[in-house]
């Protein structure tokens, strides 16, 4: 007769529930169990001019439309570009994603695109 061999699925709901209990009797885990602590680097690069328009050029967009996928102006897009004024953290971090993944964003680009609507009164 074959021994019965636990599958993978046992061991999990098994080492879950060794988990459950020791988390209920608070006992310290990391004794019982293997911990990892890791921590995210999220802040975001300050960007000088030059890396803004690195940013735009790789979605191949204009001033224009780069503004309006990162919801600032136009005025905005050209300050940063010029050096007159410092994207903020959040815009920094927007565009750390973009020049990490370029083809992402500009396939976002490309879903967003939806047709003009014409106006009633170039219709009549």
């Amino acid at each position: 007769m074959k021994k019965h061999s636990n599958t993978i699925a046992d061991e999990i709901v098994q080492s879950l529930s060794e988990f459950a209990d020791a988390l209920e009797a608070g006992d310290e885990l990391g004794e019982q169990f293997t911990c990892h602590r890791v921590v995210l680097d999220l802040k975001p690069e300050p960007y000088t001019q030059a890396m803004v328009k690195k940013a735009r050029t790789a979605l191949n967009v204009s001033q224009s439309l780069f503004a309006r996928f990162l919801g600032v102006s136009v005025k905005t897009i050209r300050a940063w570009e010029q050096g007159l004024n410092p994207p903020s953290p959040m815009a920094c971090r927007f565009m750390d994603e973009i020049r990490r993944n370029p083809e992402h964003y500009r396939a976002r680009l490309v879903e967003s695109v939806r047709p003009k609507e014409r106006s009633r009164e170039t219709i009549m």
